[in-house]
């Protein structure tokens, strides 16, 4: 098996492949351009495209040049797959900027000094934005059925659900499938890549391929990552854990790691590091502790820097080994006016938005889940003033996890 292809396989990333064996000949043969796309519905990525961008990177180490398309396009559309209901619509202006932003995460994962794997950027909307809708139909609708089309999961559920699909999103696929078109006639891309939500859509553009230029070119999906808990990977009650530190500081994005459920750690250190393989499965039967401590700081070493992941973990352990208020936590301001005569510790802890109701506040406190600078609080009738306050610096947390320091301006 050709050596992409197996190190795809053992990290866990492979679900399905059009044709595998010609694939991989054509993998050992030579180096390839491949594809994934990424819509810009938000000015940026979370953890759950993380899967994908590693697999852009797993490209690169084996030779083969990434080609990342952000979907200036087809984020005006709204893709349907995996989605309950239709996509809210962005502006023009929103979706430039979201490119932009998104954009400086490949920066991240995918810098290179060989100029020959250097990721490839497109925009599908320079290609879309210019189709003649006519001509759009007679060249590329030809080749698609309604009776297959309304065959493709993305559909049926949305149907079988009674959720209305709209005609806009019915066409989602299709365009999806020109792009393919479009990346093999202009950068000689042979791959795209994507989540397994995505097969459907990326049958339809190996078929238009053939059927259009008679080219051969291959689909690989990856599966659908939940946690052991079942949840998807990425979401938390706090809600997305964001690849960018303007939306989600590096601590945080490092405490998402070191919090990762003892089933999933070697699972993730396969998916989510470039450790080697057969390491990880020689650590399986070590300190899980010190194991998910290497997950954190490998994973935020390759989106923030070796610099960033240490001061995580330095003051993950003064924050939670030795009770001190950590310099890198995450924080909050409040203004000094609002204590000046002190409030509830209820309205308190719900101003910083460690916890969004003042009924979750109270039985957090009744649960002694509650510390103010290491302190239990038991008392729901606590009158919080300035006395707390150390250097205008106090430090709230939740149970053992959830951390904050509150800052007096």
């Amino acid at each position: 098996m050709n050596k992409f292809l197996k190190e795809f396989k053992d990290r866990g990333y492979f679900y399905q492949c059009t044709s595998e064996n010609e694939l991989s000949n054509l993998l050992d043969s030579k180096s390839i351009n491949a594809y994934i796309g990424f819509d810009s519905t938000a000015p940026s990525l979370h953890v759950g495209s993380l899967l994908q961008i590693m697999c852009l990177r797993l490209l690169q180490k084996h030779g083969h040049r990434p080609i990342v398309l952000l979907g200036g396009g087809t984020t005006r559309i709204g893709d349907p797959s995996g989605k309950e209901e239709t996509r809210k619509i962005l502006s023009e202006k929103e979706i430039e900027n979201n490119i932009k932003n998104i954009k400086k995460v490949f920066d991240s994962f995918l810098k290179t000094t060989n100029p020959k794997l250097k990721p490839i950027y497109v925009n599908n909307y320079d290609w879309l934005g210019k189709l003649n809708y006519i001509n759009f139909l007679r060249e590329i609708g030809k080749h698609f059925t309604i009776n297959k089309m309304l065959s493709f999961e993305s559909v049926k559920l949305r149907l079988d659900r009674e959720q209305s699909l709209s005609y806009m999103e019915f066409n989602y696929m299709i365009l999806q499938a020109y792009d393919f078109l479009e990346l093999n006639k202009k950068k000689n891309c042979l791959l795209q890549i994507g989540g397994s939500d995505q097969w459907g859509n990326i049958v339809n553009g190996v078929d238009l391929i053939k059927r259009h230029s008679s080219n051969q070119v291959f689909g690989l999906t990856t599966p659908l990552i939940t946690l052991s808990s079942g949840l998807k990977m990425g979401k938390t009650e706090k809600g997305a854990i964001w690849l960018d530190s303007k939306f989600l500081p590096a601590y945080e994005y490092w405490q998402f790691w070191r919090n990762t459920n003892d089933e999933d750690v070697i699972r993730f250190l396969k998916m989510f590091t470039d450790l080697d393989t057969d390491l990880i499965d020689n650590k399986k039967d070590e300190n899980i502790n010190d194991l998910k401590i290497l997950l954190a700081n490998e994973t935020t070493s390759m989106l923030h820097g070796s610099k960033a992941a240490l001061s995580a973990e330095k003051t993950a352990r003064e924050t939670f080994e030795k009770g001190n208020i950590g310099k890198n936590l995450p924080s909050v301001n409040l203004s000094k006016r609002t204590l000046k005569n002190g409030i509830n510790i209820l309205d308190f802890i719900v101003s910083t938005k460690l916890l969004i109701s003042k009924s979750e506040v109270r039985r957090a406190i009744n649960n002694k889940g509650i510390k103010i600078n290491n302190s239990v609080v038991d008392d729901d009738k606590l009158n919080v003033d300035l006395s707390f306050f150390v250097n205008n610096i106090c430090k709230i947390s939740f149970g053992k996890k959830k951390h904050l320091v509150v800052k007096l301006i």
